[in-house]
């Protein structure tokens, strides 16, 4: 099928220009109660879980049902569904812990080098935000919410809008606009490879329920668990015995009062690194095998011209400088 690199770069462009305004329609439903709440309830503003709230139900509720109408003017075509063995999902979770989590250390490293060049750390906003609010809104929001919308925007949209050029494309760009509109490098690196993963399932499947599952596996390890150990290792109190000189009464009355907790920590630190080892051999027998390849799509971009046709259009040109300022701004607080 022939198709115009023009009219290619058009179709790029109205995807990326319709997430634009879909982004900045998430923003100003998000601002509107915030803006409210600081004129007649400020008090609402200093309580985290208030504070979420009024931001999420805004997003979830309007900002997003927008973005979608917008984005469904696009014109798409259907993912062929394929079956999936047990055991493929049961690789495909552990492979996709262990892309995250590599990734995740490889976000800390950028992060902590950023915050070393400019004297001060890098504000992780997503663990403050996880660390402060309660567990039930903590597994509503991130582990229920998250998943379902993010799966239905980033994967299905994106990549029925996209998979026509190629299933690469595919992947790549429902990585990309994924990370990027999280808004912070802590979470855009991780979230673009997660994001990545994510979206070569579903154009291998073709079935959302597959990569929500997943999703919502990782966020709530990334969430529920790892909060609920922050709480049983008491870091606070080791903290002050640390800062006390580290008095080894105290040490060894800490240590066994929190014995639990630094077994299970200990555990999912084991189950970290098997995760990440386990994903490093599945690909490098993937590779060796040739098991992933990427399906060419009804249309074909020539090499060479992918970038500039894919990216280098106002839309998605838009879309990308508007979130790397975010970034940027994250990053200079």
């Amino acid at each position: 099928m022939e198709e115009p690199l023009k009219v290619t770069r058009k179709h790029f462009s109205k995807l990326g220009g319709m997430f634009v305004l879909g982004t900045v329609i998430v923003f100003a439903v998000q601002l509107i109660p915030m803006a409210l709440a600081q004129l007649f309830r400020p008090e609402w503003i200093q309580d985290p879980n208030i504070n979420l709230t009024m931001s999420m139900l805004p997003m979830y509720l309007v900002g997003m049902p927008a973005l979608i109408a917008l984005v469904r003017t696009v014109p798409a075509e259907t993912v062929e569904k394929r079956q999936m063995k047990w055991w493929q999902f049961l690789l495909a979770m552990i492979m996709c812990f262990g892309v995250m989590y590599a990734s995740n250390f490889v976000g800390m490293i950028f992060s902590t080098i950023i915050g070393l060049i400019k004297g001060s750390a890098v504000q992780n906003t997503i663990l403050n935000v996880a660390t402060s609010i309660s567990m039930p809104l903590a597994v509503l929001y991130m582990v229920i919410c998250a998943p379902l919308m993010e799966e239905y925007v980033f994967r299905k949209l994106i990549v029925e809008r996209t998979v026509k050029y190629g299933q690469g494309v595919a992947v790549l760009v429902s990585g990309l606009m994924f990370g990027f509109f999280h808004g912070n490098l802590n979470q855009f690196v991780y979230a673009f490879t997660l994001g990545c993963f994510l979206a070569f399932l579903y154009v291998k499947t073709g079935k959302l329920k597959i990569t929500i599952a997943i999703h919502m596996a990782v966020n709530f390890m990334g969430s529920v668990v790892s909060l609920t150990l922050l709480d049983m290792l008491d870091l606070d109190r080791y903290m002050e015995i640390v800062a006390g000189g580290m008095d080894m009464d105290a040490l060894m009355a800490y240590m066994s009062e929190n014995a639990l907790g630094w077994v299970l920590y200990m555990m999912l630190g084991f189950f970290v690194i098997a995760s990440i080892l386990t994903t490093v051999i599945l690909l490098i027998v993937c590779a060796v095998k040739k098991k992933i390849t990427f399906e060419r799509g009804q249309v074909a971009i020539p090499r060479g011209k992918r970038f500039s046709t894919v990216i280098l259009n106002v839309g998605m040109l838009l879309y990308c400088i508007f979130w790397i300022v975010m970034i940027v701004m994250q990053l200079l607080q």
